[in-house]
């Protein structure tokens, strides 16, 4: 039983609407980190443009990026 509850439904919530739209455009479905930070939009909105610039950047080599986002994801306990 996960320790927090996830979040499918925007509610109406313009900042959820578009993220949940977009990420199912993308994915298919809702991933569970944006189902968890959905309970705080402006979190998540502000997660969502933390990657997009780090994406844009080109700052990072692709396969650096990939690295980086393995770490995060062990760090928070997340199979990845």
């Amino acid at each position: 039983m996960p320790l927090v509850s996830e979040v499918t439904e925007d509610g109406g919530d313009p900042i959820l609407s578009k993220a949940f739209a977009r990420q199912r455009e993308m994915f298919g479905e809702l991933l569970n980190p944006t189902k968890v930070m959905a309970h705080c939009p402006p979190i998540l909105e502000a997660a969502g443009r933390l990657t997009v610039a780090l994406e844009q950047s080109n700052r990072l080599p692709a396969s650096l990026r990939a690295l980086l986002y393995l770490r995060v994801a062990t760090i928070n306990g997340c199979p990845f």
